[in-house]
C-alpha cells in the first residue's frame, strides 16, 4: 500500500475526484456537472443517479488520469455539498424522491410553524442551528409526508436517510455501511452537538423515525471498503466531512481563533472556537467542525447561499458575460460613480438574516448602468455578505484588530474580487497555493485514518501562501459602500 489519497468531492453543481501523492500534491483530477432541478419557485433538487454517476465517472477518470490502481490508493475521503436530503429503500437502494437540496425552501412554512409553537430555543440549544428549510430534518419529513408510503415504510424501518456523504457511501460499499460523520450530522437539526448523538426528542419534534438514520462516526475512521466493482480492488474509505468543514481541515485552521471562507455556490465562513461550543447571539450557527479521536472541535459558521451563483446567473440566466472570468474584468471598468447593490437573495438570505422569503433585487440602476457596473455589484455582494458575517462573528467570539481571513474556492481565482474582499473587511486575505482545499481537507482526513498522512499539527505546516491581499480602501469609500449595501439589505428583507 503506499500513501496515495484520493478526494471525492460532491458539490452542489458539480463532482469531482482529486488524486493527492503522498507529499499532498495533485496527481490526476476530474469534474463533471450535473443538471440542477427547479420544480417549483424556490424548489431545488437533483437525480440521485446523477449524483452518483458523475461521482463514479470523476473516480475513475482522476485515478486513470493519474496512472494508478486501486493497489496504489491508501485510501478514500469523501467531502459533500452538505443538509442536501436522500431517502432510500434498504433492499433494493432506489431513492424514494429525487435528492432536496440545501438551497431548497419549500419547508419555510413548517419551520415557520415550529417557531410560533416555541420549538426554535430546543433546537438551537441542542444543535446550534436555527429553524430554517436549509437543514434536513424538515426535508427527511416534507418527503415522508409527499410519498405515498413512505412514511409506513420508515417506521417499518425499511428507508435510509442520509446526506450526500452517506448516499454515496453506501452506493461506494455496496449497501454495506450506513454512516456518516459528525459534521454532517450535525446539519441535519436532529443531532445533539453536546452528546454527540442523534436526539429522541428532536427526531419526534421533526417526526423523523430514528430508525431512518446512520451511525455516526469520527470524520477520520474506518468507513468499510469500496465494492471491488467500483476500482477493480477494494479500497479503504477512511474519512468524511462536510464540504465548509474539509475546507477548515484542508486550510490548517485547527487552533482556536483561526477563520476560513469558501467560495463557491455559496459562502461558508467558519471560526474555530476549539473545545467550546459558543452559542450565538447574532444568528450564526454553532457546528461541528472536525471531530477526531472521539474529541469534537467546535466552530462558528456563517452560511451566505449564493456566492459563485451569482455570477453563474450573470452567464446562464442574463446571458451578460459569456464566462464567469469575465465579471473581473468588467469590474474593474466599471463606473465607480455608480452606486449600484446586488441583493442575491434568490433562495432567500442566509446568515446573519435568516430571511427565507426574501428574493433578490438590484438597487441604485440608472439610465447609466452597464453590465460592467452590475457584474461589480454581483462580486462586490460577496465581499459584503461576508463582512456581515465576520462583524457578527467578532461579536460573538470577541477579540479586537485584523483577524487574517484564508479563503478557497473557484472564485478566489479573481484577484479583483479578493482584492473588494480585504478592502471591505479591512484586514488581510490569504489565498493558499493549493486552492482545492475541500479536496485536500478530505484527503488529509482519509490519510489520518489509514496512518499514512501526520497528526494535525504538523500537516499545518505544509499550508502555504499563494498571495495575501491587503486592504487599500480608504475608510470613508469603505463605509460609504457599507452603508449602502446594509440600505439594500433592509429594503429587500421580507419582513420590512
Amino acid at each position: 500500500m503506499t500513501s496515495t489519497v484520493v478526494a471525492i468531492d460532491q458539490g452542489t453543481t458539480s463532482s469531482r475526484a482529486i488524486v493527492f501523492t503522498p507529499d499532498l500534491t495533485i496527481a490526476g483530477v476530474a469534474q463533471e456537472e450535473f443538471p440542477q432541478i427547479f420544480p417549483a419557485p424556490g424548489h431545488v433538487e437533483h437525480d440521485p443517479e446523477d449524483i452518483w454517476r458523475t461521482t463514479l465517472d470523476t473516480l475513475r477518470a482522476a485515478v486513470a488520469t493519474a496512472g494508478i490502481a486501486a493497489k496504489d490508493i491508501a485510501a478514500i475521503g469523501i467531502t459533500n455539498q452538505r443538509e442536501t436530503t436522500l431517502i432510500w429503500d434498504r433492499a433494493t437502494g432506489a431513492p424514494v424522491h429525487r435528492a432536496i437540496v440545501w438551497q431548497d425552501r419549500r419547508t419555510a412554512d413548517t419551520c415557520a410553524a415550529l417557531k410560533t409553537r416555541g420549538a426554535e430555543p430546543l433546537v438551537s440549544a441542542r444543535t446550534g442551528l436555527l429553524l430554517d428549510p436549509y437543514f434536513s430534518a424538515t426535508k427527511i419529513a416534507r418527503i415522508l409526508d409527499d410519498v405515498p408510503g413512505a412514511r409506513t415504510a420508515a417506521d417499518a424501518g425499511k428507508l435510509a436517510f442520509g446526506t450526500v456523504d452517506t448516499y454515496l457511501l453506501w452506493r461506494l460499499t455496496g449497501g454495506r455501511v450506513h454512516a456518516t460523520d459528525a459534521t454532517n450530522a450535525s446539519r441535519t437539526a436532529l443531532f445533539d452537538i453536546h452528546t454527540g448523538a442523534w436526539d429522541e426528542e428532536l427526531c419526534r419534534l421533526f417526526r423523523v423515525p430514528m430508525s431512518l438514520l446512520p451511525e455516526v462516526r469520527d470524520s477520520s475512521a474506518d468507513f468499510g471498503t469500496t465494492h471491488p466493482d467500483i476500482l477493480g480492488a477494494a479500497v479503504a474509505i477512511r474519512g468524511i466531512a462536510g464540504d465548509q468543514q474539509a475546507a477548515t481541515v484542508g486550510q490548517a485552521c485547527f487552533a482556536p481563533g483561526m477563520m476560513k471562507s469558501t467560495y463557491g455556490t455559496g459562502c461558508f465562513a467558519l471560526l474555530n472556537t476549539g473545545e467550546t461550543a459558543v452559542a450565538s447571539k447574532n444568528r450564526l450557527l454553532t457546528t461541528v467542525a472536525y471531530q477526531l479521536g472521539g474529541k469534537r472541535t467546535y466552530a462558528l459558521e456563517g452560511a451566505i447561499f449564493i456566492a459563485g451563483a451569482a455570477v453563474q446567473w450573470l452567464r446562464d440566466g442574463l446571458g451578460l458575460v459569456a464566462e464567469a472570468g469575465e465579471t473581473g474584468r468588467l469590474a474593474a471598468e466599471s463606473d465607480p460613480a455608480q452606486s449600484v447593490h446586488f441583493v442575491p437573495a434568490f433562495v432567500g438570505l442566509g446568515a446573519p438574516w435568516w430571511d427565507a422569503e426574501a428574493r433578490g433585487a438590484l438597487y441604485g440602476l440608472t439610465r447609466g448602468t452597464t453590465r460592467r457596473e452590475v457584474a461589480r455589484a454581483a462580486l462586490e455582494s460577496v465581499g459584503q455578505q461576508t463582512a456581515d458575517l465576520i462583524e457578527a462573528m467578532r461579536r460573538d467570539w470577541g477579540g479586537e484588530g485584523r483577524t487574517v481571513l484564508r479563503v478557497d474556492g473557484g472564485m478566489t481565482a479573481s484577484d479583483w474580487t479578493m482584492q473588494f474582499l480585504a478592502d471591505i473587511l479591512d484586514a488581510p486575505v490569504d489565498r493558499p497555493v493549493i486552492r482545492e482545499t475541500t479536496a485536500l481537507g478530505a484527503a488529509y482526513l482519509a490519510g489520518l485514518g489509514a496512518g499514512v498522512l501526520p497528526e494535525p499539527e504538523v500537516f499545518a505546516r505544509t499550508w502555504t501562501l499563494d498571495r495575501r491581499f491587503t486592504p487599500t480602501m480608504d475608510a470613508a469609500t469603505r463605509a460609504a459602500k457599507r452603508a449602502g449595501w446594509s440600505d439594500a439589505v433592509r429594503r429587500t428583507l421580507s419582513t420590512t
